[in-house]
């Protein structure tokens, strides 16, 4: 008896021991069931897994990217949702000025240069139009962090935002994509791909987003005049892939904008502070802007874009040969009551309090009313790449690239009439790169690039029906053609040592330089256009890349420490409204950046994301005029500026950040869900990016400087496998906060301040 009580227990402590081991083997394979997917890049214009690229990357894909265009969002949605990146304008929905690690460029002029490049399928996007195609049917966004000259050129010191359009395959896939919500916004977006015939694939996609005018002009009395867009857009996809050893990629795009430019707000700060005050109202505005002299025209906003590229890739011996021809053209106008207010010429009870008043809100210098016309743009682009394709522990590309851009911009006044200047620019570049294996941990990469650089700008009619003219307050000015050229060896030097298998750390040095620059908007007021000299920028950054907790957690930091020669900077505003490029001696920037993503459980993903950057202007003799100060006039200004004045009215400008850079950014998404039956989910998807202290000039002042600007979105919905659907409630600025993005200093306090909350319903359905 004793025998089998011990036998039983002896079988039961088996039992347990095989239980907890089988218990212990099941969670083990369902940790490593539960992994963070592995994430590739094409950053140095290969495919190679983001982990092992000696370059700090960050990318954004799926809900994460499209959540935060489910209000009609356009290419701005991206501002301080990377660490680093930041994003503003001062021409509605298109001329986005992007900024990394601080450095970007405030100018708002249609011939402005920037520092941060944008490549859109491998394409280029050189003007501030073109940068601006509405962003759809996107498989992955790919934020370079410093200067990438070796490889994309000129005009990419602070960096790059890629994105790649989902391509065709052969096998058929669809998805339809349709959301409502307030403020008359309606999103339609849809795409179709496959088969279309033996070797050949296919692809469709389409964008709509509309939204109804909201903002009243109480000045006319007209409702809902302004703050409406409609915007459409497509893409079509031709892959034709005879063999494994030659494909060619047909793409075709075009874009169509009928909308509202930026609204600009008079005087909506109150001297000595920073927050909004009782001028400030999202719905109302008072405008008197008027152009054709038919009353005020509610900044009305047009603009066309097509274009094309072909990309063949053929395969040869132990290498591969790309070349990548493209073409873009696109015209169109913004117009702007740029007081943001109301001037009459007769006082006048202007909002029914009972107050006569010759101004509107606060007081406002002079009226001041603008039209840009962009007509022309044509650029072409042609790149050829010959890479190695083996296993050895050598491999390299080498390539050649052109660039040949044109256009005119025709700037209408309301007292100086319409002036054009034609702007043409070429490029040529060779460049080379090559890495090598050294050990089972260790690879270096070395780059180097030789680019040429000409630029040329023609100034056509001048003071066209303009009333400055008539009175003889202007005259036509005889200006002789300008033309510059340059040229600049641009190199990088990285290594990426592979710790382990979860772990990588990478060094980089790299330079670059942004070319010389041509400003010619300032004709259109009687003043001198003005030249930038070619800015050169060294960088060094040092990173980790780390997995960890079986692949369920991803950290990715670097540090980073930049030093820019003849930095290009844009002087905008004083009292005469200027915009003239000028050079400072030197910029420097520091500070560090970490990416996090964590799969806590089956049911729970976090991201989250930080940076700091600290800029500084270095020149000890640059001045510049702030908001509104006018020698000439006596006039010191309408703002409360801390900068040395040393003439009492122009602003020593030696130690400040640099314009519209961050000094921190934080950004944070969470996602939820729990299984619904056996085939569906139900969600819950925040985001979350919040903007530390901001400069928006280039001077310091209480009243342009913003801190702890936030938004939040909010999706909360129900998505079914099986049928390939999903429906959800979402929520954009769902705070409601008011955020000011930027400002106009020259007559008033005007700011510019971001968009109201949107929410609705979106559902999307699939097709494989």
């Amino acid at each position: 008896m004793k025998t089998l009580n011990k036998t039983a227990i002896a079988l039961c402590i088996q039992s347990a021991l095989l239980s907890q081991f089988s218990i212990a083997q099941e969670q083990d394979v369902a940790a490593k069931e539960r992994s963070l997917e592995k994430i590739t890049v094409t950053a140095q214009k290969r495919t190679q897994s983001i982990q092992e690229v000696p370059i700090s990357i960050a990318t954004l894909s799926g809900e994460r990217f499209e959540s935060m265009f489910a209000g009609g969002e356009d290419i701005l949605a991206l501002a301080v949702r990377v660490p680093g990146l930041y994003a503003e304008t001062s021409n509605g929905r298109v001329a986005p000025r992007f900024y990394i690690r601080g450095l970007g460029n405030t100018d708002f002029d249609l011939a402005a240069s920037q520092p941060v490049s944008i490549v859109m399928d491998d394409v280029v996007k050189e003007n501030v139009i073109l940068k601006s195609f509405p962003l759809f049917d996107v498989s992955q966004v790919e934020v370079i962090r410093g200067p990438q000259g070796t490889l994309f050129g000129r005009n990419t010191t602070a960096g790059i935002v890629k994105f790649d359009s989902v391509k065709p395959t052969d096998d058929f896939d669809a998805y339809v994509k349709l959301g409502v919500g307030n403020l008359g916004t309606l999103n339609f977006e849809g795409a179709v791909g496959g088969g279309l015939a033996e070797n050949l694939a296919g692809r469709f996609s389409v964008l709509s987003q509309n939204r109804d005018d909201w903002i009243d002009n109480a000045y006319t009395g007209e409702k809902d005049a302004m703050g409406g867009f409609d915007e459409k857009a497509w893409r079509g996809q031709l892959l034709y892939k005879p063999s494994d050893d030659f494909s060619a990629l047909l793409n075709v795009h075009g874009r169509e904008l009928d909308g509202t430019a930026s609204i600009f707000r008079a005087n909506v700060f109150t001297k000595g502070s920073n927050d909004l005050n009782e001028n400030f109202d999202r719905d109302v505005l008072y405008y008197d802007g008027d152009i054709d002299g038919n009353g005020a025209d509610n900044n009305p906003q047009e603009y066309e874009n097509y274009g094309a590229s072909l990309k063949l890739e053929f395969g040869l011996d132990d290498m591969s040969l790309t070349s990548i021809t493209a073409y873009e053209q696109a015209e169109g106008y913004s117009l702007g009551d740029i007081d943001g207010g109301v001037v009459l010429n007769e006082p006048g009870d202007i909002n029914g309090d009972g107050v006569e008043e010759t101004t509107f809100p606060g007081n406002i210098a002079f009226s001041a009313v603008t039209q840009d016309n962009l007509n022309d743009l044509e650029q072409f682009t042609q790149e050829i790449r010959l890479a190695s394709e083996t296993d050895d522990a050598l491999g390299w590309q080498v390539g050649a690239f052109y660039y040949d851009s044109s256009f005119n911009v025709t700037s209408v006044d309301g007292f100086f009439g319409a002036t054009t200047v034609f702007h043409e620019n070429t490029t040529w570049a060779v460049f080379g790169q090559t890495s090598y294996q050294v050990n089972e941990k260790l690879n270096v990469t070395a780059g180097l690039r030789y680019t040429y650089d000409e630029k040329s700008l023609v100034v056509g009619e001048q003071n066209v029906d303009g009333f400055a003219l008539v009175i003889g307050a202007a005259a036509i000015q005889d200006y002789d053609d300008i033309n510059v050229d340059d040229d600049q060896l641009s190199w990088e030097l990285s290594a990426n040592y592979k710790v382990d298998s979860d772990t990588s750390l990478f060094a980089r040095l790299a330079n670059g330089f942004r070319a010389q620059t041509i400003q010619g908007r300032d004709v259109a007021f009687e003043a001198d256009p003005s030249v930038a000299e070619a800015e050169t920028i060294n960088s060094a950054e040092l990173g980790i890349k780390k997995d960890l907790l079986e692949d369920t957690l991803r950290v990715n930091a670097a540090v980073f420490y930049y030093e820019i020669d003849d930095m290009q900077l844009t002087a905008i505003g004083g009292g005469a409204n200027t915009t003239a490029l000028i050079n400072a001696d030197k910029g420097v920037g520091y500070g560090f950046e970490i990416d996090v993503e964590y799969l806590v459980s089956d049911y729970l993903t976090l991201t989250a994301g930080y940076s700091y950057n600290h800029t500084e202007i270095q020149d000890n003799g640059l001045t510049i005029l702030p908001c509104g100060a006018n020698p000439d006039f006596g006039a010191t200004g309408n703002c409360t500026v801390f900068d040395p004045r040393p003439d009492g009215f122009a602003a020593s400008i030696d130690g400040n950040a640099f314009p519209q850079a961050p000094e921190t950014i934080f950004n944070f998404t969470a996602r939820y869900a729990t299984p619904i039956g056996d085939d569906g989910e139900l969600f819950i998807f925040t985001d979350w990016a919040f903007q530390g202290e901001t400069s928006l000039f280039l001077y310091d002042s209480v009243e342009f400087t913003t801190d702890d600007n936030f938004e939040g979105g909010l999706r909360i919905g129900y998505e079914n496998y099986q049928n390939n659907y999903s429906i959800a409630l979402f929520g954009r600025n769902i705070t409601d906060e008011e955020n000011v993005k930027g400002g106009i200093d020259f007559n008033n306090l005007t700011g510019i301040v971001n968009q109201p909350r949107i929410f609705g319903i979106e559902a999307k359905i699939s097709f494989y």
